[in-house]
């Protein structure tokens, strides 16, 4: 198959979903472990306030994490509609135009959130030595920001372009380097903490690298580098960056308060979510990649017009995410022991890990359906609805319900509640993309266009009225 061409376009759609998911979870999960692994080396420390600046400081870089998914949303789905079209050199051309814009904007936000660091981490709860441990660790990663928003973007046209596996090797590679400096730098180099954080800027830097790198080699590079027409796409990329944007900074906001709920139960509570936190993408590892690995599926098949194998891929990828959802939670209701003993979790942080590695997690079947309904409207041109979806889910899906169950069960009540919330905003975000898909399927293409095209023109439309 040639560089740049649709793959998506033809063959078993189940097949497509998986062989993406499952390429897209190894990758994750190379970066995940590592992330896991940093909590043991810094529990090995000795210093209990270590664990609990790390649960912190994950609060606030989720926040900076969630705004270059934004932009790598918007890359992903511009660069799989265009291939979708047959429109080789505009992939190209609005890859650039995405890791332009994307960069000045982290600039920016990593400043602001550099400023800022002692109000963010006092807002999420952090006191103390605590706090500043916490800020100690952000202070060194914070500056990186544009650097990671530059890998995010490049490994999703990578997906995009249907190249999976080099996506995977991109975080692999930064998991393995990650995973080497950790120990040289903590133990090593006796630089505890800060040598975790410098540990995982040269992950960052080696991410960016290698997906650039691929990106020049396989997919022809960058093209469109005037500052013209990187400015005349700014409407097209900022109306899917600011509604992807606006979503994802949604769950950083949603995590911020359920950390500070759980401060209040101590720092054994706090400790015990950040473990639950780390232990979470590890075991649902598919379902984080399937958001990323249904969009380009969605988006060429979108840009086509082919809105048959659209509803197709939106439906198979909701059966996978049961299927491997179920299986997952038995096995970690039967590892719930030695996870415990691997953090040498005690007390509230025992009790919070043998909470969520049980029946509880049984509830991440409907944050999947969240996460592949999100995927629908970015890539049929609603960015907009996966912003009100995801402040729905954590605010209203979040606040009342983490309340209601501290007051009832305490600490464990914090874990409840946000489980249970997402319930009932995934009902809600399945009957709306139901709604998308139908919408997009009757639309009847106007004559100068592709429904790339009429999808473009709402776009402007939700934009403008916003304004």
């Amino acid at each position: 198959m040639s560089a740049g061409q649709a793959r998506f376009l033809t063959g078993n759609l189940t097949g497509h979903i998986v062989s993406m998911s499952l390429t897209a979870a190894v990758g994750l999960l190379a970066l995940f472990v590592v992330d896991l692994v940093d909590m043991v080396f810094i529990s090995m420390l000795g210093v209990a306030e270590l664990a609990a600046a790390v649960g912190f400081a994950g609060s606030i870089l989720f926040m900076t994490t969630s705004v270059s998914i934004g932009f790598a949303i918007a890359g992903g789905a511009l660069v799989a509609r265009a291939l979708g079209e047959g429109r080789r050199e505009r992939a190209r051309e609005v890859l650039t135009h995405v890791l332009a814009h994307g960069f000045v904007f982290a600039v920016g936000f990593a400043a602001l959130i550099f400023v800022s660091l002692p109000e963010l981490t006092a807002l999420v709860g952090a006191t103390g030595e605590t706090q500043a441990l916490a800020i100690s660790y952000l202070r060194i990663l914070i500056p990186t920001m544009p650097i990671l928003m530059m890998g995010m973007i490049a490994s999703a046209a990578l997906r995009s372009h249907g190249a999976a596996n080099l996506s995977m090797l991109v975080t692999i590679i930064g998991g393995v380097v990650n995973a080497v400096l950790d120990p040289i730098f903590i133990f090593g180099l006796d630089m505890g903490l800060d040598g975790a954080a410098w540990a995982s800027v040269a992950a960052r830097v080696s991410i960016a690298g290698s997906a650039l790198w691929f990106i020049t080699r396989r997919y022809g590079g960058l093209t469109g580098r005037s500052i013209p027409a990187i400015l005349t796409d700014f409407r097209p990329i900022a109306a899917l960056a600011i509604p992807a944007m606006l979503a994802n900074i949604a769950t950083p906001v949603g995590s911020a308060y359920v950390t500070r709920a759980a401060a209040a139960f101590g720092e054994e509570a706090v400790a015990g979510m950040a473990v639950v936190g780390r232990l979470t993408p590890i075991a649902f590892a598919l379902i984080f990649a399937m958001s990323g690995a249904i969009g380009p599926i969605i988006g060429q098949n979108f840009g086509a017009g082919h809105h048959d194998r659209v509803r197709e891929a939106f439906l198979h990828a909701i059966g996978l995410c049961v299927a491997y959802v179920v299986p997952v939670v038995l096995l970690l209701y039967l590892l719930r022991a030695p996870i415990a003993d691997l953090f040498g979790a005690q007390g509230t942080a025992r009790d919070l890990i043998y909470l969520f590695c049980g029946p509880l997690s049984l509830a991440w079947v409907f944050n999947g359906i969240i996460f592949i309904a999100n995927a629908a409207y970015n890539n049929l041109g609603h960015p907009f609805y996966s912003t009100w979806i995801n402040w729905g889910r954590n605010t209203l899906g979040v606040i009342p319900f983490v309340a209601i169950g501290a007051v009832i069960w305490g600490a464990e009540g914090v874990l409840v509640g946000q489980m249970a919330g997402g319930v009932f905003v995934a009902l809600v975000a399945l009957w709306l993309a139901g709604r998308v898909m139908e919408q997009a399927a009757t639309t009847v293409p106007e004559a100068s266009g592709s429904p790339a095209f009429q999808s473009h023109r709402r776009l402007f439309t939700l934009l403008h009225h916003r304004r």
